[in-house]
């Protein structure tokens, strides 16, 4: 891949990512060939890109779409993210070193002061979160999980649902991050892999709820 498709599909990424690009937003290959400062040939490598990572679909008249996922989809995305850093922990349980769970410890004590801010400080939760998670993906010592989690956790409903927890969620959040640490220090592999994947669930259950609640108002907004 050329830099510019490679600029093209990390701008283009963030947007969506972030939320900048809502789902079933029309991407447009001139609009964003001038965002991203390129020709229309690099858009359109990476908007191939990121319909493979599913993060855009297109119709049968080859238009571009963000992709806007159903409950169903994203039941099945968090199931496989419990199974899968499930797994993860499970491994690094067994491999991580004192480094690295110093490393876990520093960021969840940045995660609570992010939790505790008034009002709660979400973007710094999400940023911290993220790299909690590699951390502990890295100490699990597998491309294989790597390459299969990479698009799971950086689909934009990750985003979402964080901004749909209150502080209670959030501070639930991070105490679970200390029973994973507890868990890491005593290389309890079971023990890490069962907190992770309740951790994926409750995370999928915030979601669901707060989708309903939005769909639920929605529908009554259109009685009127």
């Amino acid at each position: 891949m050329s830099r510019a498709s490679d600029r093209a599909y990390s701008t283009i990424r963030e947007m969506i990512v972030s939320g900048e690009l809502a789902p079933g937003d029309s991407l447009r290959e001139e609009a964003l060939a001038e965002i991203c400062d390129v020709s229309r040939t690099p858009v359109r490598e990476a908007l191939r890109r990121l319909e493979a990572d599913m993060l855009i679909h297109k119709t049968e008249s080859q238009r571009s779409y963000v992709a806007d996922w159903s409950l169903d989809d994203i039941g099945d995305a968090f199931e496989l993210r419990a199974m899968l850093e499930g797994h993860a922990a499970r491994r690094a349980a067994k491999r991580i070193d004192d480094a690295t769970l110093q490393a876990l410890r520093e960021c969840n004590a940045r995660i609570g002061k992010a939790v505790i801010a008034s009002p709660p400080d979400v973007d710094g939760f999400l940023e911290l979160n993220r790299e909690f998670h590699a951390l502990i993906l890295e100490a699990a010592e597998s491309r294989r999980l790597t390459g299969l989690l990479t698009t799971l956790i950086e689909q934009p409903v990750v985003w979402r649902t964080a901004h749909h927890y209150g502080k209670d969620e959030l501070r639930r959040s991070h105490q679970e991050h200390d029973e994973l640490l507890a868990a890491f220090a005593r290389g309890d592999g079971a023990w890490a892999e069962s907190i992770m994947a309740g951790h994926i669930r409750r995370a999928f259950h915030a979601y669901a709820d707060a989708h309903r609640g939005l769909t639920a108002i929605d529908s009554a907004g259109g009685k009127k």
